[in-house]
């Protein structure tokens, strides 16, 4: 029925309101705080029964709202009360008196205002009307029966208010919000006709009488299960229940899905019947509850795992051999084990094999290797990184009974990968560490091990999982610091460091043409000279591998980049020298060589370090004292110990070097090697020790470009090194001529490339008498006379 046409426009201040329907004939507290709404209700403090025109959102997340936002019927209402709660906080008690229609806008600031018409109630009735009012007094009673959350006042006023119309509207503004939505209040207050607000308003508390009338029976089907541990079961039977009365299916139930996932997955007998007996437990359990998510977790790791995936081998030696020339430059004694390696795998039918573990300085390409195997056997590829790994759980897993439990590396990365033969690479094994938590070391024996690795057990998935097929490839930087027991598993192939040579051919094959690549540059536009790279090779990098020098070509690489895109450069860039030193500043290193000037009490020693092989220079200095020996250079035990047996054997032989028997009775002898706490092989620095003391005593300079290793004994006998190719290799680099090796080391000697073979002037020396003659830069007869002397020509332990 539409009102009457005899209101005329009124100009009013409009509110809106957010999440929320105001009714006739209501009183309710709001709460103000936006900036719009807070000037209305500040213009209208002081003022008796002002008056306010109330608006619904549309949608409550907008925070400033325009008219478009605002429906078009709202409830012209009365100011009862304001009350300051903050600084721009109000509560604000409002009491509905009528409907209105908004007409026309007027404007937003300072506050929202409006041309509206009031809509007066109709005067409605008839039997018709009467019957609905009463079945709808009776479905309320009803509800509150049911529905103890509905004011208590609302009961006793049903029977107050006769008007059909007046009871809509009072029985909506008390309904709980969670059951009846904004839009569906907003139609009950936008219907003007009688008869029609009060259908829609028996409908909705009849669809809620239903939703009661459904739970209660539901509470009483399950009641009889109910105690108080069960309560979470019974909200699970309950939830069921609605299920079946709805008649869903649980065709997107969370837990029938991992059950498809365990049946895709193909699982093995054992591990198949531990995922079902955990599907059950799951069903039972509240969702939100942390064993459910414990739970969940280990069903969904047991779905994922690789049990029986599988990728093709296509192991082909003539491929394989390819793909490591493609990739890697030189290493010849490495490729050709990795074919060998490859070929057994192609004609063994388990297709088991030695577990190889490359051992070589950083940038050498040792985990590069492992991605050109698992490219030429078509295999996929994965990392682990065990650096600085210190707990046996990082290998074996977590108990699940531990918070945040998880599998461990070996178990993630077969994940990660989806099959269980891919080829793994266990990245830097002698940096792991041993503390309360455990050994990863000993833990990684199982995994090695071809005769128990097919029935591996993680903690988190405790099931046995089958490894054999997986290749297994290590890394190492020292084999010194890894386990005996983990080395005797594993087939050790040394990865050296590049001569200059390998380095160039690198550069100008892979690195520079990568790095043009990566920077946006083509052959066009720069080129590097030869000289250029060897330049930067010589003095912007020290290292065995290609990591640095990397870098520094793409410094050049950028620096070429930004002049071309600020327009300084139009032309073909030639990197030569001149241009290195221009773009990378001053030079970085200088061989050490060149600086070197012959001064007595200096001696050039060789050691292996983390990078590879290194050039010790040994220094001894004396000066007046007591005879006491004075040791730095952040040097370890063992090298003191060589000091120690260097000096002893030079006072030994006092008289064979022509010394005073006494002279360090009114000296002090001090010996320094700088970088000392880098080497590892510290008693490799004891000839070189030796050397420097008696140059010092004897005031004879050493050959600037001679270079000498090997452990000393107190009997003048030389022992063999360990490293002994990455010590020649850094000799090289460094520009020395002649080494003194250790007899005992000949065998490794030709390992070193031929290409240094070449170049350096080799001696091998058994005894210290050897050694001062091949040294020092005058001739010295100094120990001519023990090569006569029968009790000094033989060492019983090492004739």
């Amino acid at each position: 029925m539409r009102p009457s046409a005899g209101p005329r426009p009124e100009r009013i201040a409009i509110l809106p309101l957010r999440n929320s329907v105001l009714f006739p004939m209501s009183v309710v507290p709001i709460n103000v705080g936006r900036p719009r709404s807070v000037r209305l209700v500040e213009e209208l403090l002081g003022q008796e029964s002002a008056l306010v025109g109330v608006l619904s959102q549309k949608n409550s997340e907008n925070v400033e709202p325009t008219f478009e936002d605002l429906y078009g019927i709202g409830t012209l209402a009365r100011v009862v009360k304001v009350i300051r709660l903050g600084p721009s906080n109000y509560s604000v008690v409002l009491n509905g008196l009528g409907r209105f229609k908004l007409l026309e806008q007027v404007g937003l600031e300072p506050f929202m205002r409006a041309d509206i018409e009031r809509v007066p109630e109709p005067s409605q009735s008839g039997p018709d009307l009467v019957k609905l009012g009463q079945k709808l007094r009776e479905s309320t009673r009803e509800v509150l029966g049911l529905l103890p959350n509905l004011p208590k006042e609302t009961a006793s006023i049903l029977d107050n208010v006769r008007e059909p119309g007046a009871l809509a509207d009072l029985i909506a503004s008390n309904f709980p919000e969670e059951h009846a939505s904004i839009h569906v209040r907003q139609r009950i207050l936008e219907a003007f006709d009688v008869k029609a607000r009060v259908e829609l308003v028996l409908g909705m508390v009849g669809r809620q009488l239903e939703v009661l009338r459904v739970r209660d029976e539901i509470s009483s089907q399950v009641q009889n299960e109910l105690s108080r541990s069960q309560r979470d079961y019974v909200l699970r039977q309950q939830m069921r229940s609605i299920r079946e009365e709805l008649g869903e299916t649980a065709e997107d139930d969370e837990i029938e899905q991992l059950r498809e996932r365990i049946a895709r997955a193909e699982l093995p007998l054992e591990a198949e019947k531990t995922a079902r007996k955990q599907l059950g437990r799951l069903s039972n359990m509240q969702p939100q509850s942390a064993e459910y998510q414990v739970t969940r977790n280990y069903v969904e790791w047991l779905a994922d795992l690789p049990w029986h995936r599988t990728s093709p081998d296509r192991i082909d030696v003539k491929e394989v051999r390819r793909c490591l020339d493609e990739d890697h430059y030189g290493l010849e004694t490495v490729k050709k084990r990795i074919v060998e390696y490859c070929a057994i795998r192609q004609l063994r039918r388990d297709k088991r094999g030695p577990i190889l573990l490359f051992v070589g300085p950083p940038g050498v390409g040792k985990t590069s290797l492992g991605r050109s195997i698992a490219r030429a056997m078509g295999r996929r590829y994965g990392r682990i990184s065990l650096g600085g790994v210190r707990d046996e759980a990082e290998i074996r897993g977590h108990r699940r009974t531990y918070v945040g439990a998880l599998p461990g590396r070996i178990i993630q990365a077969l994940k990660k990968v989806g099959c269980k033969n891919p080829v793994l690479v266990l990245d830097e094994v002698d940096k792991m560490g041993v503390d309360m938590r455990g050994d990863p070391a000993a833990a990684l024996l199982e995994v090695l091990d071809p005769a128990q690795n097919d029935s591996f057990v993680d903690h988190y998935i405790d099931l046995p999982f089958d490894l054999s097929e997986v290749v297994f490839i290590a890394t190492a930087n020292y084999r010194g610091n890894i386990p005996e027991p983990l080395k005797d598993r594993m087939e050790m192939i040394e990865v050296l460091g590049y001569t200059r040579t390998e380095k160039r051919a690198i550069a100008e094959q892979f690195l520079v043409p990568k790095q043009l690549r990566e920077n946006g540059l083509s052959g066009e536009q720069i080129g590097f000279a030869r000289e250029g790279l060897e330049t930067i090779i010589d003095h912007y990098t020290r290292e065995a591998g290609v990591r640095s020098l990397e870098r520094e070509i793409a410094a050049v690489c950028r620096d070429v980049t930004v002049r071309f895109a600020e327009k300084r450069l139009d032309g073909h860039v030639h990197v030569t020298p001149e241009v290195v030193r221009e773009l990378l500043g001053p030079e970085k290193h200088r061989p050490e060589l060149a600086e070197r000037k012959p001064t007595p009490g200096v001696a050039l020693g060789l050691g292996v370090s983390s990078g590879g092989g290194d050039l010790l220079i040994v220094e001894a200095t004396r000066m007046p004292g007591k005879g006491e020996i004075f040791i730095t250079g952040n040097m370890r035990a063992v090298m003191k110990e060589s000091a120690a047996a260097a000096v002893s054997f030079v006072r030994s032989r006092a008289d064979r070097l022509r010394l005073d028997p006494e002279w360090l009775r009114t000296i002090d002898l001090h010996l320094h090697v700088p970088r000392a706490g880098s080497v590892r092989d510290a008693a490799s620095t004891g000839v070189a020790m030796f050397v420097a003391v008696t140059s010092l005593l004897l005031g004879v300079p050493t050959k600037p470009e001679v270079a000498v290793t090997g452990e000393l004994t107190l009997r003048g006998s030389i022992l063999p090194v360990s490293g002994l190719k990455e010590q020649i290799l850094a000799a090289h680099r460094a520009g020395v001529r002649t080494v003194l090796i250790p007899a005992r080391n000949q065998r490794d000697y030709a390992e070193v490339p031929e290409e240094v073979r070449n170049e350096l002037e080799v001696h091998f020396v058994s005894r210290l008498d050897q050694v001062l003659p091949l040294v020092l830069a005058e001739p010295s007869g100094a120990l001519a006379s023990d090569r006569d002397d029968p009790a000094a020509s033989g060492d019983p332990a090492f004739p």
